[in-house]
């Protein structure tokens, strides 16, 4: 058996809220993944930097704040310039349909909506470490 799938989980920006983010880390943690919790108020580069440290396979961010348009591609960005461009980057929040097909274009693997089962988060990862084409 190998090492466990290491999921980084961080909550960028302004935004106060994590429920969502902790209801997810503990369902990720169920299904037999390693989880890394950031906590509040994290900035692009500090989560990056704990994406390096930790040396984790999934990058996921949880953004209620509607800043997720300037968040997720700043994130992906200083991940490929960090030469973190095979970790996959997810995330969910409060994101709107067109917005999160926007992000899927700049190189977001998935956005989750408000309501997503968390057993449909741990398909996605599992297939996608397992080299699978998730939907």
């Amino acid at each position: 058996m190998g090492r466990l799938i290491k999921v980084l989980i961080a909550k960028p920006g302004l935004d106060g809220h994590d429920r969502g983010a902790k209801v997810v880390a503990n369902a990720l943690r169920d299904a037999g993944m390693e989880v890394i919790y950031t906590g509040l108020h994290q900035t692009p580069e500090m989560i990056v930097e704990a994406a390096i440290q930790e040396d984790v396979d999934i990058v996921s961010l949880s953004i209620l704040s509607g800043a997720h348009m300037t968040l997720f591609p700043r994130v992906r960005e200083l991940m490929d310039a960090q030469g973190l461009e095979e970790v996959p980057l997810i995330g969910g929040g409060i994101i709107p349909d067109k917005d999160a097909e926007a992000l899927i274009e700049k190189g977001i693997a998935k956005i989750f909506g408000p309501g997503t089962e968390t057993g449909e988060i741990v398909k996605f990862i599992n297939e996608l470490k397992q080299g699978k084409k998730p939907k």
